[in-house]
């Protein structure tokens, strides 16, 4: 075999096996999706081969009831398949609720061409005095998008398990007082129920992220359903070896016709 046909087969083998290797190494870690809060338990799962493995099971929130500005009985499962931005207020707050209604509205407007991935959820602390009527005027006065945003009320009781229970918002805030919930971060939902984050809504550095995050939950695939893509990807070295044999058979073949010929 000559010189140029050996480094040509080199080069057709390596080359693959290089890219192959780069991509990987450098997109493992590439994006970073938003982390998972609240471990509750994990299992043991038993393998065909006998082999044991933990498969960690994280904390999904409770499916609350709410009655919504339109006086409609909503959960939050009735949102199938959506993320979750939710916050709390009350409406006759004079501090902080008006500036966290805005920012929540700015986040809708982010999403204004895409908002059917992503539903906002505002629950009043104080629904003694928050009525369904309030509720909508107090949205109106926003100019909100009542398809993609609730301002809701319930049964106090449950709307501060929640918050304390399910959502952690003294974890998040731990100058939370529990007894009256006034904390200005959002809560960032996916669409299995799970915690992925807690975002300052005064802070436009954590708005921003909570922007890109969201796009992110939807792009997320459950590693237990991947992509064929993702299957494929472990047998690429074996499909370079095989193209790189079938070069060196082909080169072969070549060399031996031209010399019977």
């Amino acid at each position: 075999m000559s010189k140029k046909a050996i480094w040509a087969l080199m080069l057709a083998i390596l080359m693959p096996m290089t890219g192959y290797f780069m991509v990987k190494y450098y997109s493992k870690d590439a994006v970073q999706m938003p982390r998972k809060y609240f471990v509750p338990d994990s299992v043991i799962v038993k393998e065909k081969n006998g082999k044991t493995s933990t498969d960690t099971i994280w904390h999904k929130i409770k499916n609350i009831q709410l009655i919504n500005q339109f006086g409609k009985k909503v959960s939050l499962y009735d949102l199938h398949g959506k993320v979750l931005v939710i916050d709390f207020f009350f409406s006759r707050c004079p501090s902080i609720c008006p500036r966290l209604t805005m920012s929540m509205k700015r986040l809708q407007n982010s999403f204004v061409k895409n908002d059917s991935i992503v539903h906002f959820i505002s629950i009043s602390i104080d629904p003694e005095h928050d009525s369904v009527p309030q509720l909508r005027k107090f949205a109106d006065h926003y100019n909100v998008n009542h398809d993609t945003w609730w301002f809701a009320t319930g049964d106090k009781k449950e709307i501060y398990d929640f918050a304390l229970n399910e959502l952690k918002a003294s974890v998040a805030d731990t100058n939370v007082d529990t007894a009256f919930i006034h904390t200005q971060n959002f809560f960032l939902v996916d669409s299995n129920h799970i915690v992925r984050g807690y975002y300052d809504g005064f802070d436009t550095v954590q708005q921003e992220k909570l922007v890109r995050d969201i796009p992110l939950l939807m792009l997320e695939r459950d590693k237990k359903a991947p992509s064929l893509f993702r299957d494929f990807i472990p047998l690429l070295p074996v499909i370079f070896i095989g193209i790189g044999i079938i070069f060196i058979m082909a080169i072969i073949f070549t060399k031996k016709k031209i010399k019977e010929g």
